[in-house]
């Protein structure tokens, strides 16, 4: 098996893992690291990069080589450094909730909510019914958005032509113009607010979210039967970058690459942040811990992005968007700290806020799940061939602006 799906009563197989060849199954990763260090000769040095591969941003890996066999490699960042955190702590809360946008730029309706959640943890703010639905609402339909463009560009950098990515991002340009004609922007949205959120639907929004999430079943089996039984896709993801259960516990690594290592943990089960207690989905879990389980976990979890999408359409209330107590003038919520969490479609997102009671925080710290799960890369290339490396870091699935804070 590929990767099975776990939910709070049931557990039960989802997907078939196709194998492409016994070779190719039955690889030994402890075999390749130590082929690759017994009788290392001269080490040929190279830098990747800086460049910018689109989704990823600019990023270099300075990797050492013996043939064509990964020894060392360096992730090396900090070309897109912006002071967000620092900028966040000389300006006030809602000043700060538009940087937000800018950390993982694919998922800036996400990252609002971490934002807001941290605050409204400070403040004691509580958050009305009908925007809590909204809130899951925009968070899934921001987790399909990103998951589709991580397996199109990974399909891409293995060589193929841009159909697959073309066609995930027909499907990305449905839910932007959704969240275009709710937020006015297509990607920095902006939309969250502390105890609710900005604007009350527009008129026939929920109807456009539904027929979307209605449609994208026939785009994920279309997806499958195009990339899941592919030799070319099989042979360049089975039995690569595997990643063990125990280290990626002891890295802190969460999200995707955590449950296709075979950890059941997701934080919207976990913490049951917002509404998340009130749907009934599952957690897909991997098997392997490699490049093929990180692809397929993505897409069981789009499936399940679907049915919690239905079950928000289906039982949305009528009611009020905002807290009443939530003010933005003379926002000072009373000294103390708060962490606020969620699972964002790349692993745990939080913000850790210290208030000393003045409108600015004291302390704003972003925990950013890209920054964490880069840093288990080489344990997850060395051993294997240059060529791979490519393959390995798309699956990790990184923004530069959530890296580089």
């Amino acid at each position: 098996m590929s990767a099975t799906a776990t939910g709070s009563t049931a557990t039960g197989p989802t997907a078939i893992r196709p194998t492409a060849t016994p070779e190719i199954a039955t690889q030994e990763i402890a075999g390749k690291a130590a082929a690759a260090g017994d009788n290392p000769g001269e080490l040929l040095e190279i830098s990747l990069g800086p460049h910018h591969p689109s989704t990823h941003g600019v990023f270099r890996m300075d990797v050492s080589l013996d043939g064509e066999r990964i020894v060392k490699l360096k992730p090396v960042f900090g070309y897109l450094h912006r002071n967000h955190e620092k900028i966040a702590e000389t300006a006030s809360y809602l000043a700060a909730m538009p940087y937000t946008d800018r950390l993982d730029y694919m998922c800036s309706l996400s990252n609002n909510w971490a934002y807001a959640l941290s605050v409204e943890k400070l403040a004691g703010l509580q958050v009305p019914e009908r925007a809590e639905y909204i809130r899951v609402i925009t968070a899934e339909l921001t987790r399909l958005q990103n998951h589709a463009s991580t397996i199109g560009f990974l399909i891409q950098e293995m060589g193929a032509s841009g159909t697959p990515l073309m066609y995930a991002f027909r499907e990305r340009e449905k839910i932007l113009d959704l969240f275009e004609s709710l937020s006015g922007s297509r990607m920095m949205c902006n939309y969250m607010r502390f105890g609710g959120c900005r604007v009350e639907l527009p008129a026939g929004w929920l109807d456009e979210v539904r027929k979307v999430v209605a449609e994208f079943p026939r785009f994920l089996d279309e997806f499958e039967r195009l990339l899941a039984g592919n030799e070319i896709l099989m042979a360049r993801t089975q039995g690569v970058g595997v990643l063990s259960k125990e280290l990626a516990i002891q890295g802190g690594i969460t999200g995707p690459i955590l449950r296709a290592s075979g950890v059941n943990y997701d934080i919207r089960k976990v913490d049951k942040y917002g509404i998340y207690d009130r749907f009934d989905f599952k957690v897909p879990i991997g098997a392997h811990g490699d490049v093929y389980d990180r692809y397929m976990i993505r897409m069981l979890e789009m499936r399940e992005s679907v049915k919690i999408l239905e079950q928000a359409l289906r039982d949305i209330p009528s009611g009020p968007i905002m807290d009443p107590k939530s003010k933005i003038r003379g926002f000072r919520p009373k000294a103390g700290e708060a962490y606020g969490r969620i699972e964002s479609p790349k692993g745990e997102l939080g913000f850790y806020l210290i208030s000393d009671g003045s409108p600015n925080p004291y302390r704003y710290r972003v925990r950013p799940p890209s920054l964490i799960n880069l840093t288990v890369l080489e344990d997850m290339c060395r051993g294997y061939n240059l060529a791979d490396t490519v393959v390995i870091f798309g699956t990790i699935d990184i923004v530069l602006g959530e890296v580089d804070r």
